[in-house]
């Protein structure tokens, strides 16, 4: 799916966490729009970024003043770093909270009009460190745009609150896939039950899009989500249909061994599953479709067409990253 042309005013545009799965979705999208995209990566990123891109660390750059020089001539800023685990290499406090508050702040200070906040359906009420430290950043953001809205420079934030992301290269719809290969699914009760509502890649990109050209005007907190919502077992049995297989059986996980694995888990700092990937499945993930639509001007890709709209790779596709639960990339 390509994004329109019509009502774009060519933009220059810093996104951070470009090289990721999210990241790259949204690269190429504001390209095909006519906007100029300086892509941020970090240093230590091993996908080479595309040309242009603007070194940065999340882990480091907590003060403002380091974000201000890489603002000069730029009119919007698009922040999709995220992490699922707090580790020494990338501390999750200083990526989720204190370096976009940095970067919140120097867009104040530098006059930059748009600043549009990748975050995830459901932090506004988890207790997890990922909801938190991504709450956080969300209030701060929201906070400035408030008190500037009546100035003479009004910065105009959104906060994207994304449910499930589905796409080539996500590591959760790349799970989801291969879950929906397997004949017999083991997963835990509540993470089978759990209401999910998967919104395309494709589509989240394109809400970008349209933030910062048919709908500027739009502020505050946006939900992103697909046009139904349906229990995990549900999603990936849909999967599991789309492929051309036949129903397979579900078996529900004791619920000890369940968080024995997720404990497990908590020690393995690699490890996509943990005592709060658990925590996050478990709950759950749906909101309104009606700002989404009305974002992209038609319905957002369902949950029955994912495979055949979302699933093909792209010249763009990252390899699989972390999960981003909530915003799962």
């Amino acid at each position: 799916m390509t994004t329109p042309l019509t009502h774009t005013v060519p933009l220059q545009v810093l996104l951070t966490g470009a090289t990721g799965f999210i990241g790259q979705a949204i690269a190429a999208a504001l390209r095909r729009a006519g906007h100029t995209v300086h892509t941020g990566h970090s240093p230590n990123s091993p996908r080479q970024p595309h040309a242009g891109g603007v070194a940065m660390d999340f882990a480091r750059d907590t003060d403002p003043a380091t974000w201000l020089p890489r603002l000069q001539g730029i009119d919007a800023v698009v922040n999709a770093v995220g992490v699922l685990r707090n580790t020494n290499a990338r501390p999750i406090d200083a990526v989720h909270h204190h370096t976009p508050v940095a970067l919140f702040e120097a867009c104040r200070q530098a006059g930059v009009r748009h600043v549009v906040q990748i975050s995830a359906l459901g932090v506004q009420t988890g207790t997890t460190r990922y909801a938190r430290t991504k709450r956080a950043a969300d209030e701060h953001l929201l906070g400035l745009a408030a008190a500037t809205n009546d100035s003479t420079s009004p910065l105009r934030g959104v906060v994207l609150r994304p449910s499930v992301v589905f796409g080539h290269g996500g590591a959760s719809a790349t799970l989801f896939m291969r879950l929906a290969c397997l004949p017999v699914l083991a997963l835990p009760g509540p993470v089978l039950t759990a209401r999910v509502q998967p919104v395309a890649v494709h589509d989240l990109a394109d809400a970008v899009v349209a933030l910062l050209g048919s709908h500027s005007h739009v502020r505050g907190v946006v939900p992103c989500v697909g046009p139904e919502a349906l229990p995990m077992a549900a999603l990936i049995a849909s999967l599991r249909a789309q492929r051309g297989h036949p129903p397979a059986h579900a078996l529900r996980l004791p619920t000890p061994l369940t968080r024995l694995s997720a404990r497990l888990g908590d020690w393995v700092p690699v490890s996509p599953w943990c005592s709060e990937t658990l925590a996050m499945l478990a709950t759950d993930n749906v909101a309104d479709p009606a700002p989404l639509q009305a974002l992209l001007g038609h319905a957002a890709t369902h949950y029955s067409q994912l495979v055949e709209r979302a699933w093909a790779p792209s010249p763009t596709a990252a390899a699989p990253d972390a999960l981003h639960p909530g915003a799962p990339s």
